[in-house]
């Protein structure tokens, strides 16, 4: 959709808008001496600082006083025109494009019948039916379809938080055992196990702090190494510490944890409010999801269940008003944040005018004016890659603060994710950025700008059609940076070849090693908002005097792009969470909310003109693209929540591909459905109550990890 829109808007751009301004505003290509294409120094030979380039004249004063020969009413016409054909344009491209989806969408889903297509996700549950002979029994009298099973979530924290220690007990004797072993072979691969497991059991009944003699006397082993030790600490307020044997120390504790583990896996656990109701056919999932199910508002509501291991099993015995504590202070946080961020910018984007540097260091101001290359890199380079740098940091806090909300799901946390990151890309990197990007970085200024922004609402309309003309070099880098710049970055997934050598060095036990080369995860949340800030940065200039330079890079960004994530969703990448589509509904509103951006930079770009009837023209495109989103939701949002009825009926358009026919199901857990196999054995359970009680991993080779190839290496469990 985006290189549709942007090929189009690039060819009107080229042919008819260029030439617009060639002729009637003497618009230049841009060059070295004056990139913005515009020349507003009339003597040449002048240094900018003093003929008026570094103070330039606020637009209204200008364009009032400038020959109505320069201005005709066809240029003015023209940004109405425009605006009101790119506006269509990119709503038949949405509609369209969405119409194309939900056919993929509803036949390929239609035609699965695996566990997660036939399991509602059942929250608000009462009290007295807080059993699963109960819930069974409720949904089956509405005679919608017969109920599998029911699986009832419970509080398994204490469950859970044994099997957190156990991890950690176990990756500690990991590593005790591999600085055991060094880099020494065994001499006897089954007479070693077999004396291992000889000690192990005759040390289940000796006490851990015993005589030293007694201690090292069972620590007769075919390794040269001196086995490691560790430090506990015991007595009044554990001032008391001595040194023991590290692998006996975690093989005692890890012992003792098992045991406790498999007594509370027997417990009966309190139930929550939640559970996942798998039915005998997807018609009848697909009926409870789009029903109400009892008149008790808040009470027994049913919704699509996600995948069995998309499930975060730690968030379902979490209270609703946790949840809601949780979103709430999360969302405090991210406003707290855009504070600090729009502090941070007003700086980044002072560099961008020399105007704003000369007001706090003019010696500064003047160097830079007198060096064009160090202006360049200043003005223009140092902004582009410090917001680049922001684009690639920031989603990692907003990943983090996503996890802690208490979603029950991978793919709701993607979902928010991709929000939050967006609302900082557009409001704090390009909406507070453009407002304060031709600004003076002093206070005085930033408090007129937002005193006269909050005193009427139009100044900042006109604010930002000012600040949009000046700033178009500045997103033109910022395109060929994200496009030329960081995508070949991105193609060699450099973050992770670059921490590679970070973790081989710290990496001990096989374990870590086969943690190496797991596939980096492919996360919409990280990649999708800088792409949609692009598409609506591409949007906003579209009419503009340099739309052709920008929407050009911007055809070459997701041609680029294109291919690079295909690339990586193909071959190089694991894109773990299936949203079935839920990702093109946050899609489709960041751009109806870059295109009432647009149509507010454009209206505000005609009032600066004194075109204000023509400015006026565009407010009922502005109220008609509010009423097309609200009118999209309404007709399109369903069917890329829920599968329609008919759709079931329909036969599987893909053919009928039968388990471990490729590699992908061979080597995955999922098959070929979207979100997992019929026939894996997935099905909606606690891990941690059925799961073995995973044993040490110890490489057969070399301990230090040489001879671990792609894959577990022949081990040896102790």
């Amino acid at each position: 959709m985006a290189i549709k829109f942007l090929a189009v808007t690039f060819f009107f751009a080229l042919v008819i808008i260029l030439p617009v301004n060639v002729h009637y505003r003497n618009y230049r290509f841009p060059s070295a001496a004056d990139p913005t294409g515009l020349d507003y120094s009339p003597n040449p030979e002048v240094s900018p600082l003093h003929s008026g380039h570094l103070q330039r004249l606020d637009d209204v004063a200008v364009m009032a006083n400038e020959d109505s020969s320069t201005y005709t009413s066809s240029l003015l016409w023209m940004y109405v025109v425009f605006t009101y054909l790119f506006t269509s344009l990119a709503m038949y491209l949405l509609v369209t494009t969405t119409q194309k989806i939900i056919r993929i969408r509803q036949e390929y889903l239609g035609s699965q019948t695996t566990v997660t297509d036939r399991t509602i996700r059942l929250s608000g549950i009462p009290p007295e039916l807080r059993d699963e002979e109960k819930i069974k029994e409720t949904i089956e009298n509405l005679e919608i379809g017969k109920v599998e099973s029911v699986i009832l979530c419970r509080n398994w924290k204490e469950l859970d938080d044994m099997m957190t220690e156990r991890l950690v007990l176990l990756r500690k004797l990991e590593e005790a055992w591999t600085v055991h072993l060094g880099h020494s072979r065994t001499r006897s691969t089954q007479a070693s196990r077999e004396r291992a497991q000889s000690r192990a059991a005759a040390r289940q009944d000796v006490p851990l702090l015993q005589d030293d003699d007694d201690h090292e006397q069972s620590h007769v082993a075919p390794y040269g190494q001196d086995r490691p030790k560790t430090r506990i600490w015991y007595g009044f307020l554990g001032l008391q510490s001595r040194q023991v044997d590290a692998i006996d120390y975690f093989e005692e504790r890890l012992r003792r944890l098992d045991e406790k583990i498999k007594t509370t896996r027997k417990k009966e656990f309190k139930p929550t409010p939640l559970a996942f109701v798998t039915l005998d056919s997807v018609a009848a999932c697909q009926m409870a999801v789009q029903a109400t199910v009892d008149p008790t508002p808040m009470q027994l509501l049913a919704n699509p269940a996600p995948a069995p291991s998309d499930v975060v099993w730690q968030n379902t015995y979490l209270t609703r008003s946790s949840r809601i504590t949780r979103a709430w202070s999360v969302t405090l946080i991210i406003l707290i944040l855009s504070v600090f961020w729009t502090a941070l910018l007003v700086p980044i984007a002072g560099l961008v005018s020399l105007k704003s540097i000369c007001s706090v260091w003019p010696q500064l101001a003047f160097t830079l004016d007198s060096n064009p290359i160090s202006q360049s890199l200043v003005a223009t380079g140092l902004p582009t890659v410090l917001v680049s740098l922001l684009t690639v940091s920031v989603p990692f806090l907003y990943y983090w603060l996503s996890t802690q909300q208490g979603m029950l799901s991978q793919g709701e946390v993607e979902m928010s994710l991709i929000w939050k990151n967006f609302f900082f890309t557009f409001f704090n990197l390009f909406v507070l950025f453009t407002i304060f990007g031709t600004a003076s970085i002093s206070y005085s200024k930033i408090n007129d700008t937002l005193a006269g922004a909050s005193k009427d609402a139009s100044e900042i309309a006109r604010k930002l059609a000012t600040s949009l003309q000046d700033l178009d070099y500045f997103y033109i880098n910022l395109i060929i940076l994200q496009a030329l710049g960081l995508f070949p970055f991105r193609l060699l997934e450099f973050g992770s070849v670059a921490l590679y050598p970070i973790y081989l060095i710290g990496a001990k036990t096989p374990r870590d090693y086969a943690e190496l080369v797991q596939p980096p995860v492919f996360s919409y949340g990280f990649y999708l908002p800088q792409t949609l800030l692009i598409f609506v940065i591409c949007t906003v200039y579209s009419v503009l005097q340099s739309s052709w330079l920008i929407l050009f890079f911007g055809l070459v960004y997701f041609l680029l792009g294109s291919f690079i994530y295909k690339y990586q969703l193909l071959y190089a990448m694991d894109h773990r969470q299936h949203s079935t589509g839920k990702a093109w509904l946050i899609i489709c509103n960041c751009v109806v909310i870059g295109l009432i951006f647009f149509e507010v930079a454009m209206a505000g770009l005609l009032a600066l003109r004194t075109a204000f009837y023509r400015s006026i023209l565009i407010i009922p495109l502005l109220a008609g693209t509010i009423w097309f989103n609200v009118v999209f939701r309404r007709t399109f949002n369903p069917l890329m929540n829920f599968i329609a009825l008919r759709s079931l009926d329909s036969k599987a358009p893909f053919g009928n591909v039968s388990p471990g026919e490729s590699r992908y199901e061979r080597e995955t857990d999922r098959g070929r459905a979207v979100d997992e196999d019929e026939e894996t054995g997935l099905r909606y359970i606690n891990p941690n109550l059925v799961i073995p009680l995973e044993e040490v991993w110890l490489a057969k080779g070399r301990a230090n990890g040489s001879s671990h190839m792609n894959g577990p290496p022949d081990e040896e469990s102790v």
